[in-house]
């Protein structure tokens, strides 16, 4: 659709609108690209274009936080680029995607961003932001995130704690980095896994290969435990907890990083958690099936977990609101690209399909599956991550002055998913033959309406950066008055005015041992019995000093340490 969104007047009439916090039988009106009037019996020009919803509910549209198009990983390049990549997303109901910016080792991340929008904005069909991979730290890694922040409209950067010398922080590095996120007033985004373990386990099953056998996908489950991510999700937390930043986790996988985050929260520490549809849904037999391209299309760090329990465990901590937000992290490769790794587990490029799928798929899993209601559906998949990125109510809320970005849900109509009639890159869909209840009916992006009953209706180039704000509220407001709560004081009192023994040996060491220099134990052994430490027993009965002629029994009046009336 190519006229201008100012242009375009829209009235869904009859549907139930379904916020965060509530649901209610109201109509919503639109125009210039804006959520004018939500409520019944409204009052409108006339020439609106008229949507029945009846029966229907009238969501937020979706907020992808985490999307890779357009990007060279592994040595290979995504399956989707920006106008794919965001088609597939509006046509699943999702208006709104943040995508990564990942620098090469001291690469400019300023020059890095500009080369991503360069590509984006002649594509793009909805709005996006960036986020941007802090892949190498030093003075000028410091300078530009404070540029990109007050001029160039990013609000996030990406940790790696994994991906030895490609992209991983030492802990010194991630402190000063989340220092100065905290700062400049940042999202610190973080990928937990214990990097030194992964590549120290994944070197040991190279060498071990030809012995073992062990060179497929099953390999990269094997050397990337749960305990891993958990370790490194803790050190994650205690580190941004001591640099006073608030920390987002991205990918959880395993239960045991989501009782990590389970157990911070409740220490009051501001930590929000985000997990990804495939992790949620799929578990890590599949990279034991006995079709390599079936087990490699599956390849994915941190990978999908063996406990056949994780996924549902991690849907019910998104219900529960331990877990904040799900994404796609949508990196689609062809199983061509995969198969650079077809010797080799550690060369299989890491990345899944799933931007167009993940609002259907939750609403099987979560809302069908009595995980969540309509409403922590909205939250998961929109309202918290516009809270978290500082975007609203302006997105993730159906309330006159927001952004016309609405989805018309079908909650009762169904499709199946396939990799034939799928919009996003890829010769694979990992969900393939799955029937979701729940689908998306009408996509409306700014005022437009962008893709109804499957058929796509938006030109490429039409969708917009999205430039966002630092400090959100929902992240700093409770950092500040932990600051406050918490700031180290001094203790009033009056000073010491009594005498003060002088020092001796000044500028001398103290003449008492060190603890490096501990004197050897004196020996205990005494002559009248036989020294057990030292002795030879012998089950037998026979000892070696059997013939040694024994000493007598003699009474002591006054041993070491006080008398004694016993017999030694």
């Amino acid at each position: 659709m190519a006229s201008s969104s100012g242009n375009v007047r829209i009235l869904i009439k009859g549907g139930k609108v379904v916020n965060d916090d509530c649901t209610q039988e109201a109509d919503v009106y639109i125009e210039n690209g804006i959520i004018q009037q939500v409520g019944k019996e409204l009052m409108i020009p006339g020439g609106a274009k008229v949507i029945d919803a009846t029966g229907k509910l009238v969501l937020p549209g979706g907020i992808d936080t985490s999307v890779h198009l357009e990007e060279s990983f592994m040595n290979a390049v995504t399956a989707d680029d920006f106008y794919s990549g965001t088609k597939a997303a509006l046509a699943g109901g999702t208006t709104m995607v943040i995508c990564h910016v990942l620098p090469e080792k001291n690469e400019s991340l300023l020059e890095a961003y500009e080369n991503c929008r360069s590509l984006a904005d002649p594509q793009t069909c909805c709005d996006y932001s960036l986020h941007v991979g802090v892949t190498w730290w030093g003075p000028k890694v410091r300078a530009e995130m404070e540029s990109l922040v007050r001029e160039k409209g990013v609000n996030s950067f990406q940790m790696f704690m994994a991906y030895k010398d490609m992209f991983m922080l030492r802990d010194s590095e991630l402190f000063q980095a989340l220092q100065h996120c905290k700062d400049i007033g940042a999202i610190a985004r973080v990928h937990a896994e214990n990097g030194e373990l992964v590549a120290e386990f994944s070197a040991k099953l190279k060498i071990e290969a030809l012995e073992l056998g062990i060179s497929g996908p099953e390999g990269i489950e094997i050397s990337r435990p749960e305990e891993l991510e958990a370790e490194a999700t803790h050190r994650a937390i205690t580190i941004a907890n001591r640099a006073r930043c608030p920390i987002y986790l991205v990918n959880v996988s395993s239960m045991s990083a989501g009782d990590v985050v389970a157990t911070a929260k409740m220490q009051g520490r501001v930590v929000q958690g985000e997990t990804t549809t495939a992790h949620a849904v799929l578990n890590g037999m599949q990279y034991y099936h006995q079709d390599w391209c079936h087990a490699a299309a599956h390849v994915t760090v941190p990978p999908l977990r063996l406990d056949p329990s994780t996924p549902n465990i991690l849907m019910s901590l998104l219900g529960n609101d331990t877990l904040n937000v799900v994404s796609s992290d949508h990196r689609p490769f062809t199983i061509k690209q995969k198969a650079m790794g077809k010797d080799d587990f550690t060369k299989i490029p890491h990345g899944l399909p799933g931007v167009q799928d993940r609002m259907s798929i939750i609403w099987q899993k979560g809302v069908i599956g009595g995980k969540m209601d309509e409403n922590r559906f909205v939250a998961v998949t929109s309202s918290n991550a516009a809270k978290i990125y500082n975007m609203y109510p302006s997105k993730g809320r159906i309330i006159p002055g927001a952004d016309a970005d609405v989805v018309v849900w079908d909650p009762e109509g169904s499709k199946t998913i396939s990799v034939d009639n799928q919009f996003q890159g890829g010769d694979v869909n990992l969900y393939e033959g799955l029937r979701c209840y729940g689908v998306p009916l009408v996509t409306i992006s700014r005022g437009r309406v962008v893709c109804e009953n499957g058929m796509f209706t938006c030109a490429q180039g039409s969708g917009k950066f999205y430039p966002l704000r630092t400090f959100p509220d929902y992240l700093y407001k409770k950092m500040v008055q932990r600051e406050k709560s918490q700031a180290v004081k001094p203790v009033e009192r009056e000073p010491y005015t009594g005498e003060v023994v002088p020092v001796a040996n000044s500028g001398k060491r103290d003449t008492g041992s060190s603890d490096l220099d501990t004197p050897t134990r004196p020996s205990t052994r005494h002559g009248g019995v036989r020294d057990l430490q030292g002795s030879s027993f012998s089950l037998s009965g026979a000892q070696i000093d059997d013939k040694i002629p024994k000493r007598s029994s003699a009474r002591i009046l006054a041993p070491p340490g006080g008398r004694s009336s016993g017999i030694w």
